[in-house]
């Protein structure tokens, strides 16, 4: 409540006086001069007066209004200085107090004379040249009983009031003291913190043109020290490390370092550091050559190990590190290309040997046998009689001349071949394309595979080289493949098996051109040199074979040989039957295979003709038994019957050749008909 009532009154004189005047009597003593001005003592040294004590706490004196980045210092440590002045705007202490005690200007009367609040005319205390605690400690002498009651009674309530108004003012003077030192300290902590703040940024602004400085430095040395220099954990890696990625980084480097080399020996750089690094590059490419060559030599043996796949060889260790084979390459191709020898053979044999045995797993599958009687024009299967005596079982029944489900060879969609232990547990009968189709579709998945490692592993090499690696390797496999071709349709009438390896090999040939494999061109193409000739040469022997069916006579054995078949074996001609003979089932069933075979057949191939040749037998042959049906009308219908039985047949299949044979055979039902 003091500092408040004391703030308001340093603050504005004028409203203290309002504010106090009404309070206080006025002393009876005379006024006098206080002493405190004069005194004006300072407190602890710093220059401040006591009487600053009952001044405002207002702070704006000590308020630093100087930047904390003020770079003059004292010798101290620093700038801050501890002398405080007063405001502008505060009263005199000696003014305030006279205030205090009376001197009012609401307590001055208008004649000149001092009135308290009851009216009364106040006196000017007369302190007698004494303090105010001396004035208020000395004796007050006793007035006579006469006096006025009211002067004494006044003086004693006016000297306790002074007595609490002067303890009041010591704990003021107290609390203000300690206020005053602890702004001191304040202030003379806060010089030190702002000396600080200055040293902190002087050191910053250092560091910092320090750190632009390096990095300057760096931007233009980091490269060039980079490009002479290697890591102690590439030559570990090279030196003494696994063969993983992190030697593969390594070789990298080093290659690299090797290439920056280079280009400064080729500019006449001389720089010390490339001098003493190129030793040490020179033994750490020795060393990688040596480490690369036995590492590659020891999967290489890994691969003649039995009952080992090669393809996990090839993935995890080949293709993995792919990049080794490439330095080695380039670094000492000699010895590159020894090891390279070295895995074609490898290789060669491995492939020779796992296509040995399974070309004797297939062979050990039953193959249907198609001999002379299997023609259209020869005698019938239930005639055939067993030449090889009892001792050995007939073969298996076949149809000859029926495609049947054969075709969903062509259709399937499974690219698996047959594994060799279930062609040898194998107990059934098999047709000539089962065998052709499971060996050709393992070569050329393996073909495609090699090829696939060939390439990425020799990839420093051309593509000459290449092709002529992966051929050297396949070279007894593909002499392994046309034997096996060769030995399955050397001896065989069976056309449509022949064809089917046909459309079997261009599956073939187009599935190498979608995987991009052009190695197996030449093992395709010989491929078709056998079997085309063998297509032909049965279509001749099935062509020879209706050339050679008797033709009718009246009377004659052979007529009744000749409709045998449905003819119950009459010779009588007016009885013969006028239904479909034999021959045209079978050479429906033969056709209709053939165009099934061939619905997307060019123009080019040799199907068209030989069908040509075999059609027009076979109409020579049914216009020979015609005339052993008897009278024109009869022949007429005997043909009828025949060709609509041909083109009835042939009806469901598609394709450009067999709508030239529909055509054909429609307009010789036409003919007939009419």
């Amino acid at each position: 409540m003091w500092l408040d009532r004391l703030t308001a009154g340093a603050a504005t004189p004028s409203a203290s006086r309002e504010s106090l005047a009404p309070t206080r009597p006025y002393s009876p003593s005379p006024r006098k001069n206080s002493q405190l001005a004069p005194s004006q003592r300072t407190v602890s040294g710093l220059g401040l007066s006591a009487t600053r004590s009952t001044t405002s706490l207002d702070l704006s004196a000590n308020t630093s209004t100087t930047s904390l980045t003020t770079p003059a210092r004292q010798p101290n440590g620093s700038s801050l200085r501890f002398e405080q002045r007063p405001p502008p705007n505060v009263a005199d202490p000696v003014k305030v107090i006279k205030t205090i005690l009376g001197n009012s200007r609401h307590g001055i009367a208008q004649d000149g004379g001092s009135r308290n609040r009851d009216g009364e005319t106040g006196k000017e205390i007369d302190f007698g040249g004494l303090s105010l605690e001396e004035f208020v400690a000395q004796d007050i002498p006793t007035r006579p009983a006469g006096d006025d009651s009211a002067v004494e009674i006044s003086a004693k309530e006016n000297r306790r009031k002074f007595e609490e108004f002067h303890k009041s003012i010591a704990e003021c003077d107290q609390i203000l003291t300690n206020v005053e030192s602890y702004l001191t300290n304040f202030k003379a902590e806060l010089g030190q913190v702002s000396a600080e703040i200055e040293n902190l940024q002087a050191r910053s602004t250092q560091l910092n043109a320090k750190l632009d400085n390096r990095r300057h430095v760096e931007k233009l040395l980091g490269p060039a020290v980079e490009e002479i220099s290697l890591s102690p954990l590439t030559v570990k890696s090279i030196a003494e490390g696994p063969m993983d990625e992190t030697f593969v980084k390594a070789l990298k480097e080093v290659e690299a370092r090797s290439l920056i080399l280079e280009a400064k020996e080729e500019k006449s750089e001389q720089v010390k550091a490339l001098q003493d690094l190129k030793p040490l590059l020179e033994d750490l490419k020795a060393k990688a050559i040596e480490r690369i060559r036995d590492y590659i030599v020891a999967q290489i043996k890994a691969l003649r190990s039995p009952n080992i796949n090669a393809q996990v060889i090839q993935q995890q260790t080949f293709l993995r590190y792919k990049d080794l084979y490439a330095f080695l390459a380039r670094n000492h191709p000699v010895l590159a290309e020894e090891i390279g020898q070295a895995y074609v053979n490898t290789m060669r044999w491995y492939y020779s040997s796992h296509f040995s045995r399974y070309q004797q797993a297939l062979d050990a599958l039953q193959i249907h046998a198609f001999d002379q009687h299997d023609l259209l024009g020869s005698e019938p299967a239930p005639a055939r009689r067993n030449v090889l005596g009892a001792s050995k079982p007939a073969p298996p029944p076949h149809d000859a001349f029926s495609l049947g489900r054969r075709e969903d060879l062509l259709k399937s969609k499974n690219d698996t071949a047959l594994p060799a232990y279930l062609a040898e547990e194998s107990k059934a009968a098999h047709y000539l394309e089962v065998p052709f189709r499971n060996f050709n579709q393992a070569l050329i998945d393996n073909v495609s595979a090699e090829y696939s490692v060939i390439t990425e592993l020799f990839s420093t090499s051309t593509y000459h080289q290449i092709s002529r690696r992966v051929v050297e390797i396949f070279e007894p496999t593909f002499t392994m493949g046309h034997s096996l071709t060769k030995s399955l349709v050397e001896n065989t009438n069976d056309c449509l098996g022949v064809l089917l390896c046909v459309r079997l090999n261009q599956h073939f040939a187009f599935e190498l051109q979608r995987r991009k494999v052009p190695v197996a061109d030449s093992y395709i193409n010989y491929t078709n040199i056998l079997l085309w000739p063998r297509f032909q040469i049965v279509m001749d022997a099935h062509c020879e074979s209706l050339r050679k069916v008797p033709a009718p006579t009246t009377g004659s054995r052979g007529a009744a040989a000749a409709f045998s078949l449905v003819g119950g074996g009459s010779s009588d001609a007016s009885k013969a039957s006028v239904a479909p003979h034999a021959i045209t089932q079978r050479f429906g069933q033969f056709l209709q295979g053939i165009l099934l075979l061939s619905a997307e057949a060019g123009d080019d191939e040799p199907v068209s003709n030989s069908l040509a040749r075999l059609r027009t037998e076979y109409e020579s042959l049914m216009g020979k038994l015609a005339k052993g049906a008897g009278d024109a009308s009869k022949r007429a219908k005997f043909l009828y019957n025949n060709y609509s039985l041909v083109l009835t047949i042939v009806s469901d299949t598609r394709g450009k050749l067999a709508e030239e044979q529909k055509e054909h055979f429609s307009s010789l039902v036409r003919e007939m008909k009419k």
